[in-house]
């Protein structure tokens, strides 16, 4: 055990990683095991889980569960596992059902995953065959929690709780509620899914990285420059205007953005301004969240511009554009990013078509920014097997511009300090083994 862990503690060095951590899948299989089965995984939220017997079926790493509220109301994540063969009960993506029902030998469930019915049952008599035993049931994850609706599970019994785990992070999702005038959100329509062809943390890693834009980004950046030169002084820009054109701003644009990490991982770039900040005002919506909020309240509310709030390992939210992007791991060089768009429940509707454009112009597959991503993503995860070099760096503003406040250190929106943090949470899941 010490050799396995003094082995991992020697792939991270603070201004460096070693290429095992991407490539290697002996590394991919441990961190299931240490990372995603210890942090708080996002699930799902609770508007997708609306009615009794409503469920929703997706990944905790690489382990198949079930988000399901039961006539009680009370919600449950349940492993996506028949107690009797350990067949998959459900390959729905959602769906509503009193029960679930196994497809191979028809065990069936109640909807807080305890063992309902065994068909023939004459075949258990005199077996010592228990229905009450858990280990017969769809088993439930060891806890469960739900942040204002965001439902977050964790596969063991130790440590920290939701709320200590979010931290700071909090007040990005308190921040999208706030932005509904009803004060209340929904997750609405199937998600946009985009399979990546390489390892978890690569995208992880970019969504607070701030050099690649001005480098990955440029010709999409250019090309959005030209058009708004067309464009007559005065006119209104195009909401898709609007949306691209900070994809191609200057590295000082981002270095004042800043960059701020929180325990366990998680970052934020920006807080004041953001990629988001110049958008045009939604008709109707501001004088919306002054009703609710009043004037001081609603300048707060609508001041915040966090981007990519990254819940460590697996989950990113953005408060100006109502959007979560949620990583599942599939192997150690494919990975399957999932986006999710909110309604705030008041709103006029033009704000959840500017979400929705968003992320087809920038999140899809078919997008003009993210394709440029996963070409470099994919690139780095064929790379990285060649023997030329054993080390990626991770040196930018190391040690420098870094300012602490409280469980909060801010630097320069170009560093590296994102990134140095999630490998420092990393080593700490990483180097003790589940008891």
């Amino acid at each position: 055990m010490q050799s396995i862990n003094a082995d991992i503690k020697a792939l991270v060095e603070p201004d460096r990683v070693h290429r095992k951590v991407y490539i290697d899948e002996d590394v991919f299989q441990m961190e299931m095991q240490r990372v995603w089965k210890r942090a708080w995984i996002f699930v799902g939220h609770e508007s997708q889980v609306k009615e009794a017997g409503s469920f929703i079926t997706t990944t905790l790493g690489t382990e198949p569960v079930v988000l399901v509220r039961d006539k009680s109301n009370e919600i449950h994540v349940i492993y996506n596992r028949c107690g009797h063969k350990g067949a998959k009960v459900t390959n729905k993506p959602c769906g509503k059902t009193p029960m679930f029902r196994c497809p191979y030998h028809g065990w069936s469930y109640n909807l807080d995953g305890t063992l309902n019915v065994t068909p023939h049952k004459i075949g258990y008599e005199n077996t010592g065959f228990d229905k009450s035993d858990t280990t017969y049931h769809m088993r439930k994850l060891a806890r469960v929690e739900s942040y204002r609706g965001f439902v977050f599970a964790c596969q063991v019994k130790e440590g920290v709780g939701l709320e200590e785990f979010l931290g700071d992070a909090k007040a990005t999702i308190d921040n999208v509620l706030d932005r509904a005038p009803s004060g209340e959100i929904e997750i609405v329509g199937q998600p946009l899914l985009y399979m990546h062809d390489c390892n978890w943390k690569m995208f992880i890693e970019n969504l607070n990285d701030g050099v690649h834009p001005m480098v990955t980004h440029a010709s999409v950046g250019d090309a959005c420059s030209k058009l708004i030169e067309k464009i007559p002084e005065g006119t209104p820009l195009p909401a898709e205007a609007e949306i691209v054109f900070p994809f191609g701003s200057s590295y000082e644009f981002f270095d004042d953005m800043g960059v701020s990490v929180m325990p366990y991982g998680h970052s934020y770039m920006g807080g004041r301004s953001s990629i988001h900040q110049d958008y045009s005002d939604v008709e109707g919506y501001r004088d919306a969240i002054v009703a609710r909020h009043g004037e001081e309240k609603a300048c707060e509310v609508l001041a915040q511009n966090r981007h990519n709030t990254t819940i460590y390992p697996s989950f990113t939210i953005k408060d100006a554009i109502q959007a979560i992007r949620v990583a599942r791991p599939i192997a150690v060089d494919k990975t399957l990013v999932e986006t999710w768009h909110f309604r705030l429940i008041g709103a006029p509707d033009a704000l959840l078509h500017r979400t929705i454009t968003y992320s087809r112009l920038i999140n899809s597959p078919a997008s003009m920014v993210g394709p440029d991503d996963w070409n470099c993503y994919s690139r780095m995860q064929e790379s990285l097997r060649s023997n030329s070099n054993d080390w990626v760096d991770m040196h930018r503003y190391l040690g420098r511009e870094e300012v602490e406040e409280g469980d909060i250190v801010r630097g320069k929106g170009t560093s590296d300090l994102s990134i140095r943090n999630q490998y420092k949470a990393w080593l700490d899941y990483m180097s003790s083994e589940i008891q």
